[in-house]
């Protein structure tokens, strides 16, 4: 598929403008939070330009300021990012034939969910070009917010800093509550995590669990629940009969 004004690289621009400046006010708030926990501005910029994962660099943060082992750290990330293995999957059916193992691998670092989502959308194949062009922006969009971010964690009062940080947990917030009101398998998930998170954080018997760990052990055992108890149903095609 040769490229075109419609799938091109300045028609992924187009496309990522949006999810450039949702990713802007996130990332503020994640470089509020780096700053916050001893990181430099330096280090939370470097970890946003090689990352664009923002439960994972949560996560990772995590891990961090509680001195947590390269282990803990590596097991956290594959657990909390394995889902985007399964996206590029299912994207990768969506590429044109001009894509090189080179451009797939760089197509592969940029997936997200709302890139995924975007892509996904698009009737026909995809060019490099237009996903090139759609990555680009979110990237860029992302780094520069928690430059901002981290810039102002260094200069901003405490009590500021506080409130501003929590501004990506709104962002995880605005994700699962619309879900969670429409499946009850997301809420009990959801609350499941929630009710994990606390017993691990507060109960004396497992005061030895790193905060990576507890991480790792809740979303383990949501997800588990999840899929055993709420499995999503696949959609038969049209005069497909069950086996």
């Amino acid at each position: 598929m040769s490229s075109t004004s419609g799938c091109g690289f300045s028609a992924g621009l187009r496309d990522g403008i949006p999810i450039a400046l949702g990713y802007l006010s996130v990332s503020f708030g994640f470089g509020i939070m780096a700053v916050s926990n001893g990181l430099s501005v330096f280090a939370a910029v470097l970890i946003s330009m090689t990352n664009l994962t923002s439960a994972g660099q949560v996560a990772g943060l995590t891990v961090i300021a509680s001195n947590g082992g390269m282990i803990e750290m590596a097991v956290a990330q594959l657990v909390i990012n394995l889902r985007y293995s399964l996206m590029s999957l299912s994207l990768s059916q969506k590429l044109d034939r001009h894509f090189t193992w080179l451009s797939r691998l760089g197509t592969s670092f940029g997936i997200t969910d709302e890139i995924f989502a975007v892509a996904s959308g698009r009737s026909g194949e995809v060019s490099k070009q237009y996903m090139a062009g759609l990555i680009s922006l979110p990237w860029v969009g992302w780094s520069l917010g928690t430059l901002l971010g981290a810039a102002a964690g260094e200069i901003l009062p405490e009590k500021l800093k506080a409130a501003l940080g929590i501004a990506i947990y709104g962002m995880f917030v605005a994700i699962f509550v619309p879900a969670a009101r429409k499946a009850i398998g997301v809420l009990v998930v959801v609350i499941t995590a929630i009710a994990g998170s606390c017993a691990l954080k507060y109960i004396p018997l497992f005061e030895d669990i790193s905060d990576g760990f507890a991480i790792i052990i809740t979303t383990v055992i949501a997800a588990a629940l999840g899929a055993v108890f709420f499995p999503v149903k696949t959609e038969q095609t049209e005069g497909d009969e069950p086996a």
